[in-house]
């Protein structure tokens, strides 16, 4: 098994995928579909963004791991993992974001 908690997180989110929806709340998500991870994801970066304002920092921390979750199961059920998104990440290092994103244009 993988050493970083991400990597363990995503392989556990990958054997649920498929699982009994009532045995497990990552499963009951791929149950529901990709628009309710979709939402899901959404209303953890609105909990996440609230935590940031709200002036606890300490706060954050929960609602990043809820975040970081939900976004995890979004890559799951598209058929994409971390190795994805660190390959675009790879991409685009050393580029300006205002260069990176013109591009994208």
């Amino acid at each position: 098994m993988a050493d970083d908690i991400l990597d363990r997180l995503q392989a556990t989110i990958t054997t649920r995928r498929g699982g009994e929806a009532a045995d497990s709340y990552t499963a009951s998500l791929f149950a529901k579909g990709r628009a309710r991870i979709a939402q899901k994801l959404g209303e953890e970066a609105i909990e996440t963004v609230i935590a940031a304002t709200a002036g606890d920092d300490a706060k954050i921390v929960p609602e990043a791991a809820d975040l970081l979750y939900h976004l995890l199961v979004l890559l799951a059920d598209a058929g994409l993992t971390l190795d994805d998104v660190r390959a675009e990440l790879a991409r685009r290092e050393g580029v300006s974001g205002h260069d990176e994103k013109h591009a994208r244009s």
